[in-house]
């Protein structure tokens, strides 16, 4: 395991306001305020895979019948987000789900310290909101061809398989094996700009994800949800 206090992807981070209109802060200042007007029963966390996934209809077919909220922000890291979870967007409600995706913006960090982050978040989770039920997204791949940073993502995947189980209530869902060609080349028709998805890209990973979501509500007793109120 990844030790919290010598991996800079597990410290919490404010992001910086480089562009200077404090967008950043905005948006979460927002979540924070959606926590107090909404009752979600599954809350969606990380970087722009998903914030850009409420632009699709998948979002609307999929996700929003089941009281789905949408905390994601373009360009964040592990860091980030573990600043966000920490600073009230996991107050006020009690998600039966929560689905994280995060990860492919450490661009500084090894393959073992993302893992190690991505699982400090976990952890903030489990302590913030117990009776939820944690998806941890796979990392993409990433590039037209094979590239350095794609290989970074398939090792952060390969860590979180073996670390994850030990931590309650998580699992790992891997849907990257649909992106990549024989070739090793990715598809402009999956991913506009080698990296975020089109429609059809989010079709891919969105169907097993739903069908996970669905399975893990199921599982959760209603009686369990009336203790926990």
């Amino acid at each position: 395991m990844s030790q919290v206090d010598s991996n800079s992807a597990a410290i919490p981070l404010l992001a910086e306001d480089i562009q200077g209109d404090d967008r950043w802060l905005s948006q979460h200042n927002r979540f924070v305020l959606d926590c107090k007007d909404k009752e979600p029963d599954v809350l969606f966390v990380g970087d722009s895979m998903v914030q850009l996934l409420q632009q699709y209809e998948v979002w609307r077919e999929l996700f929003s019948p089941l009281h789905a909220l949408n905390f994601g922000i373009g360009g964040d890291t592990t860091r980030h987000v573990l600043w966000r979870l920490q600073n009230g967007e996991l107050e006020n409600i009690k998600p039966k789900v929560i689905v994280l995706w995060i990860g492919t913006n450490n661009h500084e960090n090894t393959a073992e310290e993302v893992a190690g982050g991505i699982e400090a978040i976990v952890k903030v989770s489990n302590t913030l909101q117990p009776q939820a039920k944690i998806i941890v997204m796979g990392l993409l791949p990433r590039g037209e061809k094979p590239n350095p940073l794609r290989e970074k993502n398939a090792c952060v995947n390969q860590v979180l398989r073996s670390w994850l189980p030990r931590l309650p209530g998580v699992q790992l869902l891997d849907v990257d094996s649909g992106f990549m060609h024989s070739d090793g080349t990715i598809s402009r028709h999956d991913m506009f700009d080698f990296l975020h998805l089109t429609a059809a890209g989010y079709a891919k990973v969105c169907r097993p994800l739903h069908e996970l979501i669905m399975q893990l509500l199921e599982e959760t007793p209603e009686e369990k949800q009336v203790t926990l109120a």
